[in-house]
């Protein structure tokens, strides 16, 4: 890939540093109240035509099962949706810095997922956050989630992750949860500007400051906050996946703009983990932002990003 950065792509860069940092409603921005007042107002998310939408309530919180009627039979009774499993699945984690829930703009990724791995069944899990809900709530969600995969008869070689930002540390933090505990793991992980490091130690949290379109210039968004971890100590593995042993990890993709101050959470685990004999592909896109791959295929970065995940997933 070029290292030019396309029009579209600046184009899309400049409207993310407007909306983080626009008067008024810049700090909303950052903090995740904005995206929280947004998502409260969307609309209803539109199945795409040809998928089911399954809600499944867990004990502490609640999962959207994205099929095609070809890979799966769902029998809804009055008190829950029996899930008769026929193929993979990717368990998707959604970003929003362990303060934001699930929204329609994930739901149109789990859609994405799901077209680009040729069917696989996607489970986007929307686990309970902060400050309402901090460590480990989040956590124990995703582990919930993973158990009722494995406990709906899915191919335990078929079974994938993928996540954005916290999602992306999540990721990171339940397969680590399941590599000490014996239980097994995806065939595939996927990060995208994975959150790692809540102790904010890697050196582009100075460096890429002032140049980080989401983030930078302030120090009261949401890669300050410390509501999740709360009276933990962040640097734990569980909560600080960069902090974590990969030995035994299945392949992983990760990719990470080359602007985020969280450019080191993603490049500073993908060398521990390569130590560790894991193979990884970490991929940094030249003049992205945090969760560039947002935008879908509506500007040519996001769209190399997801056709290099296209390739990860069926090869």
């Amino acid at each position: 890939m070029s290292n030019k950065v396309s029009l579209k792509g600046r184009t899309a860069r400049h409207m993310v540093r407007l909306y983080n940092h626009f008067p008024g409603i810049g700090k909303k921005a950052q903090t995740g109240e904005l995206r929280k007042v947004l998502t409260e107002k969307e609309n209803d998310w539109v199945v795409p035509e040809g998928l089911k939408l399954n809600v499944i309530e867990l004990d502490n919180c609640t999962m959207e099962l994205l099929t095609s009627p070809e890979s799966q039979e769902a029998v809804a009774n009055e008190d829950y949706v029996e899930i008769e499993a026929t193929s993979g699945i990717l368990l998707h984690i959604h970003g929003g810095g362990y303060y934001n829930t699930l929204h329609n703009g994930y739901r149109d990724m789990a859609a994405l997922y799901h077209n680009l791995s040729d069917g696989l069944d996607v489970l986007s899990l929307d686990y309970r956050v902060a400050p309402d809900n901090p460590y480990p709530a989040a956590f124990e969600d995703a582990i919930s989630a993973y158990k009722w995969i494995l406990d709906n008869d899915y191919d335990e070689n078929e079974i994938y992750i993928a996540g954005d930002s916290a999602g992306g540390g999540l990721t990171l933090a339940l397969s680590l949860y399941l590599r000490d505990h014996n239980m097994p793991l995806p065939k595939k992980i996927i990060t995208m500007s994975a959150w790692t490091d809540l102790t904010k130690s890697g050196d582009s949290y100075d460096k890429n400051f002032w140049k980080d379109p989401v983030f930078g210039g302030s120090k009261k968004s949401l890669v300050y906050m410390e509501g999740y971890y709360k009276d933990n100590d962040p640097s734990i593995p569980y909560i600080s996946p960069i902090n974590g042993d990969y030995k035994g990890f299945p392949p992983m993709l990760m990719q990470v703009g080359e602007l985020e101050m969280l450019l080191n959470d993603t490049t500073d685990l993908a060398n521990k983990a390569k130590e560790a004999g894991v193979d990884v592909t970490v991929h940094i896109y030249p003049g992205m932002f945090h969760d560039f791959q947002m935008g879908l295929y509506y500007y040519p970065e996001s769209e190399a990003a997801w056709e290099e995940i296209k390739t990860f997933l069926n090869s």
